[in-house]
């Protein structure tokens, strides 16, 4: 009879125990989630108020007697002036990419390593989004054979999430070519690769030993796309990597890659 007590005693209390426990776990998801909101939309303002001071002093740059567009290439290493307002804040500024259909409407930074900028913004706040950054190994002046440029592949589609619509072919069609500008200049990004692959590729190399083997790398990187784009690259040409994470291949070490030519842009 006491047993039975127990047990009828001890069943609303275990039901009790059981929805404190599960009340607590959806708290915390609620707390997580609502952190990982915040932490989103902070990162949108910071990112819009970049994109203001970039844009307004674009819009306000009067063109030169050539006619020539604030866009077109500075002489003699200066700083072109969209850049100003942004170097004010932070001189690891080092460009602006936009991908037209995606959220990539952004400055590109560089540290003197591939670290800082996984965790920071461009104002060097902590953020999970982090910022898109030019490898350390790269030069912003330099002539370099690869240049290479990070960012996360965040759920809300900002960063590099919207790279993974360029494994839609017809995506690509109506968006062929991604903007790049420099402190220094402006280039069109004419894309010919885009592949799912894993970081034991090293499609991240910035220089090469030998003519060949930068021929043989832009063999495999072609041969490894999607899909064809028809645009030709030789080694005579530049190329810009941009690279993000994918899950497809493999939870940690995957990747996808959007691979482009790098065309100086006139006027």
């Amino acid at each position: 009879m006491i047993t039975r007590v127990t047990a009828l005693y001890r069943k609303p209390v275990v039901q009790k125990g059981l929805g404190v426990l599960w009340a607590g776990i959806f708290l915390f998801a609620a707390c997580r989630l609502a952190v990982y909101a915040a932490d989103y939309y902070t990162n949108r303002q910071v990112l819009a108020e970049a994109s203001r001071l970039y844009h307004q002093e674009m819009a306000v740059t009067v063109p030169d007697a050539t006619g020539a567009e604030p866009s077109a290439a500075a002489s003699d290493g200066e700083i072109r002036p969209q850049f100003r307002p942004l170097l004010a804040i932070n001189p690891d500024i080092v460009g602006w990419l936009t991908i037209d259909g995606t959220e990539v409407d952004y400055p590109v930074v560089q540290a003197r390593d591939n670290e800082f900028y996984l965790t920071r913004n461009y104002k060097q706040e902590q953020t999970r989004a982090g910022s898109i950054f030019l490898d350390f190994r790269n030069r912003v002046e330099g002539a370099d054979l690869n240049t290479v440029i990070y960012g996360h592949r965040m759920k809300d589609n900002s960063m590099f999430g919207g790279l993974k619509k360029y494994l839609d072919k017809e995506y690509f069609a109506a968006h062929r070519t991604i903007y790049y500008d420099t402190l220094y200049g402006s280039y069109d990004l004419e894309i010919f690769a885009v592949y799912r692959t894993t970081a034991d590729f090293n499609y991240i190399r910035t220089s090469f030993h030998s003519e060949q083997e930068y021929a043989e790398f832009i063999r495999q990187s072609k041969q490894r796309s999607e899909y064809e784009t028809g645009v030709n690259v030789s080694t005579a040409d530049r190329i810009v990597t941009l690279s993000t994470c994918d899950y497809v291949l493999d939870p940690e070490q995957g990747r996808l890659v959007v691979q482009a030519k790098l065309v100086e842009r006139r006027g």
